[in-house]
């Protein structure tokens, strides 16, 4: 307390700790709530303080961290040992405990503080007896222990304990101690200055009677620590178990109360307190050692009589659970039995080895002599075709001749002996085989040991097999003797048969039989329930990946002989008619006679219908002939030329494969310039034949005819070449024939018709199918593309740009009028001006569509697919907004934002107007845009106010 005590004051306090049977220590009420707000506070600074180090000062206060809780406390030391054990009193609460050093931390000046607990003693009363403290600290503690009580200060000690009268519920607690004998009267004092004389007096008698004083553990209030300390080097995880075991044993050790005086301590008090610290640490030791004993003792009893018990019980079901044991197991034998899992492991195994190793299809005998034949048969071949002199071709062709009646030989020979062997099903089998094999084993990699793979696994299957059916024949044996054994039980059970046996004869060897069943039937589950080893996975595994290489080179083998046997056949059956003699292009040279002979009746025809027009009176039934005459003969003209065509082709597949000696036999046929044009190339056609109409509204750059052949309608495109670019021309245009040719119409590009010179002028004609009004600009002119048919049209579009991209033809033009919508539904890529390169078409389009071009070729870079879908994203973007002025950001790029599109749509034009890597035309044919073409998207209405233009349909 503060400041000089009042005597005779009474004041409310809370007892929070009983130290003995005349000392107690309580926290006035005035202060309960500075406890929280110190416990807040300790929790905070405490973290960060410094550990206590070197000499500590006895009489300054610190943080100690309380065993029972973890938590800080404010304490005051008395004692430091050698071990860094120190003893501590919680000032605020009046509890003492032993720490280390590590739990205690320094405290700032702010929280140096007076102490909130009091220590106090009861009036005119002194410790009768030592035997007497504990049963008198348990009664004190019981009568005002967690309690408010009021106290009268009578005195002080020096030490500062306070003399006081306690008055608790009516009752005077001192003469309640003092009439159960807990405490003597001593002698009156009459002055405050006596009293500390006394107090010096009992406290030194007390210390030579006791000098550690006793106590028992009770509950104390929640704001104090949570736990008495006591002399225990264990760890403070078990120091409060520790403590109930001793009171419930009733032997209760002495608690540590270590006084700190404000004047220091004597050397030999410390070595006295020392000591009996030491000893007391010894007995603790010993008196655990001994619990704990007795503990395991006491366990170990509980065991026994436990095992006894089930022993008893268990030998009066022995026999019953002995078979109910068995019968469980013959029960779990019997279905391991019926599936047999485990034996059956690497049956297929066998039986896939059996098949790749007795059945295999061995290479046929004349396979090797016809490769043979057949490569010295190329290679003469060869020097045929690279001969360019006809001098020495005779004796090419006679070299070659030779080789040709010996490879037909052995293609014979060879096709008799295939025919003998079942290629198909074969083929079939080992396919099925291998898909079978995978689902059991997976993936196979390489084998090891290719030499003894098999032999290892049929050693590995065979040792398996014998064990197992070593096993199985024991287990069968001990079940038939249990089986006799019952047979005996029974006969000598039936009391109305007649038997020779002794019961010593019927029992016999009873355990023995069980337990040798229950041994070969546990044998047997162990055997077939077990897991392969690794030894065993890679055996089987060796196994397995062996049979798969082996089918996989005998599908090859197959696969060579099916490509060889087709080669074989395709050669005899085109070159048996030519084994005697060559081919020719009589027939070629009789067409185009015919057609010479036709062109001739044609223009007789049309210059006598100008003439009859031009007179001055004519008859129109005569001229309506002669149109008719006219008609028909170009009709036949055309059907030549296809025929003509036809024999091209016929005569360029025998130059491609079997004779390349025809076009330097007969240069007049022009079969190479043919074959060089992709079958485009048409030296027959003319424009004259044609009945052309000008398309001059088209096209104001070159010549557009409009005609009709065989009732359909075709365009012919008219552009200027000459030496140095007809070549070019040719190559660019059969190229583009070639793209189309691998899927025609479902190509997504338009099919070029026909190529043919004008003989009048350096002119070069091509011939396409013609789409009357339904470019792409002129559709959207006259009624716009609703959001189902824009979906189906791109996607056509994206299919064209797909094939010409893989033939790695840049087209550097894509725009409105050379992308075409057929009857709505589909959308097509047009043709391009052959006579220019991608660089040249989109150098052209950009003065014509300079929205349509890229930001990479404003910057000088060549043209590429990446641009070929950046123009293809722009009219998808035109489509669907429906103008082609649109905003455009920074990098020259178009601004979709703000733009109410559908999210699908907006994702494939973000990757499609991007500056960096756009999506290739592969990509935009699957994304998500396309997958549902029923879907409705938000098309922008039609808001802009200049009306499409008619522009010219020129595709260039």
């Amino acid at each position: 307390m503060e400041g000089e005590p009042v005597f005779n004051k009474v004041e409310n306090v809370y007892v929070s700790h009983v130290e003995d049977a005349v000392t107690f220590w309580a926290q006035p009420l005035s202060r309960i709530h500075d406890i929280s707000k110190l416990s807040e506070s300790l929790a905070k600074v405490c973290q960060s303080m410094n550990t206590v180090f070197g000499i500590p000062d006895l009489d300054k206060i610190y943080a100690g961290l309380f065993s029972a809780d973890n938590c800080w406390y404010r304490c005051k030391l008395h004692y430091v040992g050698n071990d860094e054990q120190c003893s501590v009193t919680y000032v605020d609460y009046g509890n003492s405990e032993i720490l280390n050093r590590s739990s205690i931390v320094e405290l700032p000046e702010d929280l140096q503080f007076s102490p909130v607990a009091q220590k106090y003693r009861l009036w005119g009363l002194q410790l009768k007896t030592r035997t007497d403290i504990e049963q008198g600290l348990k009664l004190l503690a019981t009568l005002i222990a967690d309690k408010q009580i009021s106290v009268q200060q009578k005195a002080t000690y020096k030490d500062g304990t306070v003399i006081v009268q306690v008055i608790h519920e009516n009752l005077d607690i001192g003469e309640e101690m003092a009439k159960k004998g807990f405490a003597e009267k001593c002698k009156i004092v009459s002055s405050p200055n006596k009293v500390e004389d006394i107090a010096d007096d009992q406290q030194s008698n007390a210390k030579q009677q006791a000098p550690w004083k006793f106590k028992k553990l009770e509950r104390l209030p929640m704001r104090e620590p949570k736990s008495f300390p006591m002399f225990n080097p264990c760890s403070n995880d078990h120091r409060i178990p520790e403590l109930r075991k001793e009171n419930l044993n009733g032997n209760n050790l002495s608690t540590v109360r270590l006084k700190s005086k404000t004047d220091t301590t004597t050397s030999d008090g410390m070595k006295i307190d020392k000591k009996i610290l030491d000893e007391n640490k010894e007995l603790k030791l010993e008196k655990e050692a001994l619990l704990q004993k007795i503990n395991s003792l006491e366990k170990e009893k509980e065991t026994s009589k436990e095992t006894i018990g089930n022993l008893q019980e268990t030998l009066q079901l022995a026999v019953g659970n002995k078979l109910k044991t068995l019968t469980i197991k013959i029960e779990a034998l019997r279905a391991v039995r019926c599936t047999n899992e485990n034996t059956k492991i690497g049956d297929d195994l066998l039986e896939a080895i059996s098949i790749v190793t007795e059945e295999r299809i061995s290479t046929p005998s004349s396979l090797n002599q016809l490769e043979e034949t057949w490569t010295e048969y190329s290679f003469s071949q060869e020097k045929i075709r690279s001969c360019s002199d006809v001098v020495f071709l005779d004796e090419l062709l006679a070299s070659r001749n030779q080789i040709q009646q010996t490879l037909h030989s052995s293609v014979e020979l060879f096709i008799l002996e295939v025919d003998e062997l079942p290629l198909e099903g074969r083929q079939t089998k080992l396919k099925a085989l291998l898909l079978s094999l995978s689902a059991v084993y997976g993936t196979h990699a390489e084998s090891e040991g290719l030499d003894s793979v098999f032999d290892t696994f049929f050693k590995w299957k065979q040792a398996k097999m014998e064990k197992f059916n070593c096993v199985k024949n024991d287990t069968n044996n001990s079940l038939g003797s249990l089986s006799s054994w019952f047979y005996d039980i029974k006969e000598f059970f039936d009391l109305t048969a007649d038997t020779s046996m002794s019961a010593s004869d019927v029992v016999g060897n009873i355990d023995d039989i069980l337990n040798k069943v229950e041994s070969d039937i546990s044998k047997e589950l162990e055997i077939s329930l077990m897991e392969q080893n690794e030894e065993d996975e890679k055996i089987i595994r060796n196994a397995y990946n062996r049979v798969v290489e082996l089918i996989h080179q005998e599908l090859a083998l197959i696969s060579v002989i099916q490509s060889k046997y087709s080669y074989s056949v395709e050669f005899k059956k085109n070159i048996v008619e030519w084994l005697d003699k060559s081919p020719n292009v009589d027939h070629l040279m009789s067409v185009k006679k015919n057609i010479k002979r036709l062109k001739a009746q044609l223009r007789w025809k049309i210059v006598e219908r100008t003439t009859l027009e031009e007179a001055d009176e004519y008859s129109e039934t005569i001229i309506a002939e002669i149109s008719h005459d006219i008609a028909v003969l170009r009709n036949n003209i055309f059907s030549e030329i296809s025929q003509e065509q036809e024999e091209y082709g016929t005569l360029s597949i025998l130059v491609q494969k079997w004779f390349p000696e025809l076009p330097l036999i007969h240069p007049e046929a022009g079969i190479l310039r043919y074959m060089k044009s992709g079958g485009l190339l048409s030296d027959s056609m003319e424009r004259d034949l044609l009945d052309g109409e000008p398309m001059k509204e088209l096209s104001s750059k070159r010549p557009l005819v409009r005609s009709e052949i065989k009732n359909k309608q075709v365009l012919l495109k008219g552009y200027s070449v000459g030496v140095d670019t007809e070549e070019k021309v040719i190559e660019r245009a059969s190229k583009y024939r070639a793209a189309w040719c691998k899927q025609k119409e479902e190509s997504g590009i338009m099919e070029l018709l026909n190529l043919f010179f004008c003989k009048a002028d350096p002119l070069l004609y091509l011939m396409l199918p013609f789409y009357p009004g339904e470019s792409l600009g002129s559709v959207q002119a006259n009624s716009s593309l609703d959001s189902n048919e824009i979906v189906r049209v791109m996607r056509g579009v994206a299919q064209g740009l797909q094939t010409l991209h893989a033939a790695n033809i840049i087209i550097g033009s894509l725009h409105e009028n050379n992308v075409f919508v057929v009857n709505r539904q589909k959308g097509i890529v047009g043709d391009f001006d052959f006579t220019k390169d991608a660089e040249q078409r989109s150098s052209v389009t950009w003065s014509c569509f300079p929205h349509l071009i890229a930001p990479e070729l404003k910057l000088g870079l060549p043209a590429s697919e990446s641009s070929d879908l950046y123009a293809y994203g722009c009219i998808l973007l035109w489509l669907s907004i429906r103008k082609r002025d649109f905003a455009v950001k920074t990098d020259g790029t178009p601004d979709l934002n703000g733009l109410d599109l559908d999210m699908k749509l907006k994702d494939l034009l973000s990757n499609l107007l991007s500056k960096e890597e756009r999506m290739r035309a592969e990509q935009v044919k699957t994304h998500e845009y396309f997958q549902l073409p029923e879907e409705t998207l938000n098309i922008l209405p039609d808001t802009e106010s200049d009306i499409a233009r008619n522009t010219p349909a020129d595709f260039a």
